[in-house]
């Protein structure tokens, strides 16, 4: 038994430590963002506590190692792990106040340093127990590292492609632990005597159903106004009824809102794509990259157009279709990447909306002038390229770069803003076409502030041009762009937090 259980306690340990830190982008992701700030902090506090745990668990181990104090190991890191899920909102209460990078480093280290420590002392713990001679020593080294690196590539897979969308993140949290502590058990019930082990036994599965029973679930509470909530395979998505308004959180961040009462979408930048329709005699074929709430495919599709809607994540058609009114007559959608589907499908179209790119997760290779080229080559003459950029300003570098890369492909390109003042957080149209950008007619004149035809006409009345090398052309080879996102995502979250206050719906 003493072999076997230092073969699991290795594997169960690596396999625990990947989940956990993948884990912990979707734990921390909604409050925010899955940045390079979050990614970094993760692995740089994963790393830490392995380096941590790798000095203290040999120091341990010299000082006369049994499997009972490996399997204590395990039971503590399993009993911290539970908790999680119950730690995280007081975590994050208690960083709030805290400038985004800080507050993801140190929430990140609050829940997951201690449990982490603690599985990097399994692996040299293990070792020396294992090692019956300085002659073996090498030998058993690498074969226990290399398990624990086996059961970590497995468990990586199996929590991306599979778990966390099959049980979601708190279940997936609370049974991690469980099987920690399980294992942690099994070299202290044969210390015990016969008649007390089922007692034992029965006692553990009873405290287990029971904490799982109280854990916190990833489930709606449509009386606090989290309508829905489900985990996908790219991200946590939310519904979210605030005040008068429903807005379609992804990671925490807002992608679309609409008004409650009318169902009419609340962010400016939907009616600034709609003045792409104003270049067409009549409705044409528009192709869709990004559907979100579907805002923009319904605007399209309810004037006559012909759309085809592109999304990658299946989740997000599914409540747009539930709770933002998108039906089957806005247009067939496929679930695809972006760029993907423009290579195999050869068809063209007279429109392109790429509204794909969020505050913390800009796709960069939708972002570059290979993609800008895939682009046009699926465009009819004179047609259209139309995309919705968040940006901190007009100037924003990440908005000067798009311009002068699409710029490459396509002969006039102009920036249509829509947010006040020009060096605040908001959104940027983008549209491009080989033909004259020049609307003869104007636009209407809306008949108040808060109508969408002032957004329209308020966004071509400051339309703007980027001169050439006054940015950076992207490439699939040179691309800083989620660097620049990671900018942007840090004052998107703080006008999430001013939304939201301490109502918690965001995360």
């Amino acid at each position: 038994m003493p072999v076997f259980f230092i073969r699991l306690a290795v594997v169960v340990g690596g396999a625990a430590v990947l989940v956990l830190e993948i884990l912990g982008t979707r734990l921390l992701g909604p409050a925010f963002g899955v940045g390079l700030y979050l990614w970094s902090a993760l692995i740089g506090v994963t790393l830490a506590a392995l380096a941590v745990g790798y000095a203290l668990g040999g120091r341990w181990a010299d000082r006369g190692p049994t499997t009972q104090r490996l399997g204590l190991l395990l039971l503590v890191s399993g009993a911290w792990t539970m908790l999680i899920p119950w730690l995280r909102s007081p975590v994050l209460a208690l960083v709030h106040s805290l400038d985004l990078r800080a507050a993801v480093l140190v929430a990140g280290t609050m829940l997951f340093f201690p449990p982490l420590v603690l599985m990097g002392m399994v692996s040299p713990y293990a070792i020396r127990l294992k090692a019956a001679s300085l002659q073996d020593v090498g030998r058993t080294a690498g074969n226990l590292y290399a398990l624990s690196t086996c059961a970590s590539v497995v468990a990586a897979i199996g929590t991306g492609f599979w778990l966390i969308p099959a049980l979601g993140v708190s279940r997936l949290t609370f049974l991690t632990g469980v099987l920690l502590l399980v294992t942690g058990a099994v070299p202290l019930l044969p210390g015990l005597r016969a008649r007390r082990l089922p007692v034992v036994l029965l006692a553990m599965v009873f405290v287990m159903l029971a904490a799982d029973r109280a854990a916190p679930r990833d489930n709606p509470d449509p009386a606090r106004g989290l309508v829905a909530l489900e985990q996908s395979a790219y991200a946590e998505l939310r519904v979210v009824d605030y005040h008068d308004q429903r807005a379609m959180l992804i990671d925490g961040a807002p992608h679309s809102v609409i008004d409650i009462a009318s169902g009419e979408p609340v962010f400016p930048y939907v009616d600034a794509l709609d003045i792409p329709k104003h270049f067409y005699p009549s409705p044409g074929r528009m192709l869709l990259v990004g559907l979100g709430a579907g805002s923009v495919a319904k605007d399209y599709s309810g004037d006559g157009w012909q759309v085809q809607s592109v999304e990658i994540d299946p989740v997000v058609t599914k409540l747009a279709r539930a709770h933002f009114g998108f039906t089957d007559a806005d247009g067939p959608v496929d679930h695809a990447d972006g760029r993907r589907w423009l290579v195999d499908h050869a068809e063209t179209f007279d429109l392109i909306v790429l509204d794909a790119y969020g505050s913390s997760s800009v796709p960069f290779h939708l972002t570059t002038t290979e993609a800008f080229a895939l682009m046009k080559s699926r465009l009819r003459p004179g047609g259209l390229l139309a995309m919705n950029i968040e940006a901190v300003g007009w100037d924003d570098i990440f908005v000067r770069s798009l311009a002068v890369t699409v710029g490459k492909h396509f002969a006039n390109v102009k920036l249509l803003p829509t947010a006040e003042p020009p060096n605040e957080l908001g959104n940027i149209v983008l549209i491009a076409s080989d033909r004259s950008l020049d609307l003869p007619d104007g636009l209407p004149v809306p008949p108040d502030r808060w109508s969408g035809d002032y957004n329209r006409k308020h966004a071509w009345d400051n339309a703007y041009t980027v001169a050439p090398g006054n940015g950076l052309v992207l490439t699939d080879e040179h691309n800083p762009v989620a660097v620049w996102s990671d900018r942007i995502n840090l004052a998107a979250r703080i006008k999430v937090r001013e939304w939201f206050g301490n109502s918690g719906l965001d995360h």
